[in-house]
């Protein structure tokens, strides 16, 4: 699959985009508004951020507790009762006089399910599309990710110029309602992907299974540390440049779209595997050039090369879907959303605490050094995978060493 107009004439890609769409559109202006509610109840900016990415950080023990409800879960009623649990958490959020300590009770619970939600989704949305569309299918999720926080936060701050952060909550919460009549109406009803009763013992179990392969960690590994890294990089664009901050913000969302487009829809599918290192090293080696200290012209192009390397996701998400046992595909999807979150929330710590210790600028250009460093580790490693997988063993051919190597 090649073509946009074949992915969009994919019977269900459409409901299934759109009702994303409307979650993510919740998801950003209530998370703006709860925000400025907070802030201007407490005056904290530390709350104030865990407030709005908290449950990026919750979604950790979600991963450990609730993932394995990603694959043993038909997934159109799950996707459907989260969003309608969204929308009662966000309006309770509203209501005048609640405690900041049940503020941050709802953050807690709505941060567990959102792990839950993000591998029901993956795996449906390998459900909806046949292999050779998953690729430019996930491109365009993720351009429709980036294209909604754009216009999502510009529609928050206008939003909450006119009205109350409390009626912008109310608001979130009907696109929630919104997001599960999509899903309710315009998605079929599945069977679970994965038979057995979701726990936490098997979340584990899964969890365990899906790490024990080598060539599986690596690849984890690859999707979540040079990311999270940059990602770490890119916390600091408003204490680098306060007045071009939001340009650089802009300029790192339209390197994301080249990205995605190009590698989901123009690269041939035979060149994509050859692109992950590559890919990765152009998200870290422009912010090298950071320790100069360039100005806002300079950085804006900089930023925007580097955002395009965001792509490598896309083809080591590929190569995990070929890496699993069957049944699995929403829980190593939640793991992998997980472990990302994850990780782009430990990268804006250390960011942070480098520019506090140093400067801004120093400390993008050291959180790029440790992102070029970790991808070029992760690719002498892949090689030395690779090499192993055909090192010959006395009386055994060539497809069972491959077979047997790769079970690790």
């Amino acid at each position: 699959m090649r073509s946009y107009r074949t992915l969009f004439r994919t019977a269900e890609f459409t409901p299934f985009l759109l009702s994303f769409a409307a979650s993510a559109a919740a998801q950003t202006v209530g998370g703006l508004a709860l925000g400025t509610l907070v802030f201007r109840a407490t005056g904290s900016p530390l709350l104030t951020a865990v407030s709005m990415f908290g449950p990026q950080l919750a979604q950790l023990l979600g991963g450990a507790l609730l993932l394995s409800g990603a694959d043993r879960l038909p997934p159109r009623a799950t996707l459907t009762a989260l969003a309608l649990a969204f929308a009662a958490g966000t309006a309770a959020l509203a209501l005048p006089g609640l405690p900041v300590w049940a503020v941050f009770a709802v953050i807690l619970g709505q941060g567990l399910v959102a792990s839950l939600g993000g591998g029901v989704r993956g795996g449906l949305l390998n459900e909806i599309l046949p292999n050779d569309g998953y690729v430019l299918g996930r491109s365009v999720f993720n351009m429709l990710w980036g294209l909604v926080q754009m216009a999502g936060f510009a529609a928050g701050g206008v939003l909450l110029a006119f009205l109350s952060p409390r009626t912008c909550l109310l608001l979130a919460a009907a696109l929630y309602v919104l997001s599960a009549l999509v899903t309710r109406l315009g998605l079929t009803a599945r069977a679970p992907r994965s038979t057995g009763r979701p726990s936490l013992a098997a979340t584990w179990r899964t969890n365990a299974l899906l790490w024990s392969s080598r060539p599986r960690r690596l690849t984890y590994l690859g999707l979540w540390i040079p990311n999270g890294l940059i990602v770490g990089s890119d916390s600091l664009y408003v204490s680098y440049a306060p007045g071009a901050a939001g340009t650089l913000y802009a300029c790192g969302a339209l390197g994301m779209l080249v990205g995605d487009m190009t590698v989901g829809r123009l690269v041939p599918p035979a060149l994509r595997p050859r692109l992950a290192t590559p890919l990765r090293l152009l998200l870290a080696i422009p912010y090298l050039f950071f320790v100069l200290r360039p100005g806002v012209a300079v950085s804006a192009v900089a930023v925007t090369v580097a955002s395009v390397g965001f792509a490598a996701s896309l083809v080591l998400q590929e190569r995990l879907m070929s890496q699993l046992p069957d049944g699995l595909a929403g829980q190593a999807l939640g793991l992998h959303a997980t472990g990302m979150s994850a990780l782009q929330g430990v990268g804006a710590v250390l960011a942070g605490s480098l520019a506090q210790l140093t400067t801004p600028a120093t400390a993008m250009t050291l959180m790029a050094t440790a992102s070029v460093t970790v991808t070029l580790a992760l690719a002498a490693l892949g090689k030395r995978e690779e090499r192993q997988l055909v090192v010959p063993v006395p009386g055994m051919g060539i497809v069972d060493q491959v077979v047997r190597k790769s079970d690790r």
